[in-house]
């Protein structure tokens, strides 16, 4: 019997994303000045109207409103008639400085200031990370991986290409992958599902007749391709009013579309606008290097693991690891907790040192999947010959 798997991404432009770049590039402007900032920015969109909300410590002078038509502009919301425009949209800024009791939380115990490296998880709370074998390098399920690409491609289209003119920046994707038996190896794609924002004056068989010849080749590797899949192109016939116009965004609505499309467990916690001493963001981040890395290592086919930490306290008090029975070379998943415990430092100090987190990064992961791209410092795989070894130990 077939096994089905279904996973959906969204563009730049859709409204939660646009809030999510928005949220990311605040905190970007933040780290740019001051990298020991702490950042916590929601953002809402809609009808021309955005509105900021949230907390900062920093050495920092950020013109949030410039930040946010910049963002807009280089979305491609520079259509009047689309409502939302960058020139056009009302900025409402409710940011404040934070909270004493949660700066004074995260420095740790004897810490001096914010900078201070003993430093305590900035909430409580569970993170998760996650790698398999689906996707070629990026060790990332393949329904994911697709639907991510082919939104982003869009976008590649419309702003650099006149293949399509006609394309706004509001889309989504879905993409579903017939596996085998066991629910591991991809088979083929079943259905591509586009919905994507368009001029008025343009026919949906166009579109569609576009999607096939220009989209899809780029992105659909040929075996997959070359195979019968149902394909679904704007489905209630037309798209054009869309964007925060049609739909209102918020900063963190997409937590699974941000993660592994609902292969792999999520904490909760959203990403955007938050910076890195906030465990939400960095501890995810360091469950999925961690995860990458094992699976690259060969110790195991699937990872999934798990972070546990409460506020104040520098180190997790669980590590969980789950491999779906993949595991390798005689070990055990108790086996790869202790290889994790004597290889990585999962403290959120350890982890934003390790993995570089106080660069302003973080616009770039807003869109598009915080995984499975490898140009992130938790995506590298710089861990692997380490863990070998520690694995061939736990083997003999």
């Amino acid at each position: 019997m077939a096994y089905l798997f279904t996973s959906e991404s969204v563009s730049e432009g859709h409204p939660d994303k646009v809030a999510d770049q928005i949220s990311d590039a605040i905190l970007d402007e933040y780290l740019r000045q001051d990298e020991c900032s702490h950042v916590a920015v929601e953002t809402m969109v809609t009808s021309n109207n955005v509105i900021l909300a949230g907390e900062t410590l920093a050495k920092a002078q950020v013109d949030h409103e410039a930040v946010v038509r910049k963002v807009i502009r280089q979305i491609g919301y520079t259509y009047p008639d689309l409502n939302f425009a960058a020139d056009s949209v009302c900025v409402t800024d409710h940011i404040h400085e934070q909270s004493k009791d949660i700066s004074e939380g995260i420095k740790g115990q004897g810490a001096g200031d914010q900078c201070a490296g003993d430093q305590g998880a900035g909430d409580q709370g569970m993170m998760f990370g996650f790698a398999c074998r689906e996707h070629d390098s990026s060790f990332m399920p393949l329904p994911l991986m697709y639907a991510h690409q082919l939104v982003q491609e869009l976008a590649q289209i419309r702003k650099h290409e006149s293949i399509m003119p006609y394309l706004r920046p509001d889309s989504k994707s879905q993409v579903t992958v017939q596996y085998d038996r066991t629910g591991t190896i991809p088979q083929r794609i079943h259905t591509i599902v586009i919905a994507t924002q368009h001029d008025a004056d343009v026919e949906q068989d166009k579109i569609r007749a576009d999607i096939k010849a220009h989209l899809l080749p780029r992105v659909i590797h040929p075996r997959f391709n070359d195979n019968e899949f149902i394909l679904y192109v704007n489905r209630t016939g037309q798209f054009v009013i869309g964007g925060p116009h049609a739909d209102a965004g918020l900063t963190g609505r997409k937590i699974i579309v941000d993660t592994y499309g609902g292969r792999g467990a999520h904490g909760g916690g959203a990403f955007s606008g938050k910076d890195p001493s906030k465990v939400d963001r960095s501890a995810a981040y360091a469950a999925r290097y961690v995860a990458k890395n094992l699976v690259a290592a060969g110790l195991a086919e699937m990872v999934e693991i798990q972070l546990a930490y409460v506020i104040a306290k520098p180190e997790p008090v669980s590590i969980h690891v789950n491999s779906s029975g993949t595991v390798k070379y005689g070990l055990s998943d108790s086996d790869l907790t202790e290889i994790i415990q004597e290889t990585f430092d999962l403290s959120p100090a350890g982890i934003i040192s390790d993995l570089r987190l106080k660069q302003p990064i973080y616009q770039k992961t807003a869109a598009y999947g915080h995984f499975g791209r490898n140009n992130f410092p938790w995506e590298q795989l710089d861990a692997v010959d380490k863990l070998r070894v520690y694995a061939k130990s736990a083997a003999a």
